[in-house]
């Protein structure tokens, strides 16, 4: 996401590598910093003798809005660094500024693959109960690579064919996580996806190929033949996914 004030990114926020970082791993509900302000202040009219008087203030007010809700910053320091910076000052060397910049940063990167991995684990365990008992429903196949899907209606005239890998396909889709969860669908946009079928997920490559055009199948993808540890969007790494396709034409036709 862009500043609205995009030259405080890289002049005036000399420590915005640190803090973006840290995403949004700091609970909303966290405490606000008290050496900031806990409370909202009081809006008065200010006094400005100058438009870069006026500008600074509010590039100030920003940067202070930013550490509210950070309960690992002290605002006041923060403060005095900052006029620090500003003179020409310092109480701590330029090795020992870097040296705390890298450690916070490989702190809350440490953070971040922690939480990572729990998310990632709950996703693997829940997906795994979930394919086992998807797996003995009747109207479910399971294919060799664990792939599992379902025909929901089969086309209908005369020549329909099963597209080859190396083919580019349209398709209708609806894809959702396994607690109903939707994270995309072309019906929505009013818009059929066209794209080489070696060029997606390896559920849809395999799933695909086993369809007629006319055809419509629910797929449920492991997370190995999906995203897999990885997170994308509203996927969660290690997530099941499921997704309504419908085989509309090979060839892009």
């Amino acid at each position: 996401m862009k500043y609205a004030l995009t030259f405080t990114a890289a002049a005036l926020v000399a420590a915005a590598p640190i803090f973006a970082t840290e995403g949004n791993l700091t609970p909303a509900s966290a405490a606000p910093v008290a050496s900031i302000s806990a409370a909202a202040p009081k809006v008065s009219t200010p006094s400005f003798k100058s438009d870069i008087e006026k500008r600074s203030y509010a590039v100030g007010m920003t940067i202070a809005d930013s550490f509210k809700t950070r309960p690992e910053f002290d605002g006041i320091a923060i403060a005095s660094g900052f006029r620090d910076a500003i003179a020409g000052a310092s109480r701590i060397t330029d090795q020992e500024k870097q040296e705390i910049v890298v450690a916070y940063q490989n702190e809350v990167q440490a953070r971040r693959e922690r939480e990572l991995k729990t998310v990632s684990d709950k996703n693997a365990d829940a997906g795994k109960a979930f394919l086992a008992e998807n797996k003995t429903r009747a109207d479910v196949t399971t294919t060799a690579t664990g792939l599992q899907y379902k025909v929901v209606s089969t086309g209908t005239g005369k020549n329909r064919k099963s597209p080859k890998a190396t083919d580019t396909v349209t398709v209708h889709y609806q894809g959702t996580l396994i607690d109903g969860t939707e994270f995309d669908s072309s019906y929505k946009r009013n818009q059929p996806a066209t794209f080489p079928l070696n060029g997606v997920i390896k559920g849809w490559t395999e799933g695909l190929q086993k369809m007629k055009t006319g055809d419509k199948y629910t797929f449920y993808i492991p997370s190995d033949l999906a995203y897999g540890d990885t997170a994308a969007g509203l996927i969660g790494p290690n997530s099941v996914l499921i997704f309504q396709v419908e085989l509309i034409s090979i060839g892009g036709k």
